[in-house]
């Protein structure tokens, strides 16, 4: 598993850019206690416009429900560049998505905010269920979703 996240941020580095300068940044998405199945994430970094530049994990693996990620679907237009080897299982109820990637610096302290979209079969989809500025000072503080997330964390 540790293999997969050490491919999957040099992935991410050059995707994001050419630059050599680059922090590890790890996310933890803890859901809520909710009745239902496996939770869609859609994990994905905006400007200060609120434009889409990418997506940084996709939780759920069936794409015909990804349009349920409405705030991502439309930035990425489900492109599937957008998400190739970049997606993983759906999340249940009360566990905790955690993650670790490569991050630009540039990116950071620069105006662009994480958007956590979140979507459950037959229930609401959750449009910008978290929305948080990727600071410095932001990081290691929790903040609370409006759907099913509970609580969402970065770290450098």
């Amino acid at each position: 598993m540790r293999k997969y996240f050490v491919v999957f941020g040099l992935v991410m580095t050059m995707f994001f850019s050419a630059t050599a300068s680059a922090r590890e940044v790890t996310f933890d998405t803890q859901l809520t206690n909710y009745r239902g199945d496996g939770a869609y994430l859609a994990i994905y970094l905006t400007d200060s416009n609120g434009v889409y530049q990418g997506t940084l994990w996709i939780a759920g693996r069936d794409s015909e429900y990804y349009k349920h990620l409405r705030g991502w679907a439309r930035g990425s237009r489900m492109r599937r560049a957008e998400y190739d080897g970049l997606t993983g299982a759906s999340i249940t109820s009360g566990r905790t998505l955690t993650m670790t990637m490569n991050i630009d610096d540039s990116f950071i302290d620069n105006g662009y905010e994480i958007h956590v979209d979140t979507a459950v079969e037959d229930r609401r989809d959750n449009r910008s269920d978290v929305m948080v500025p990727l600071t410095s000072e932001g990081a290691g503080k929790p903040v609370a979703g409006r759907g099913y997330v509970k609580s969402f964390t970065y770290n450098f």
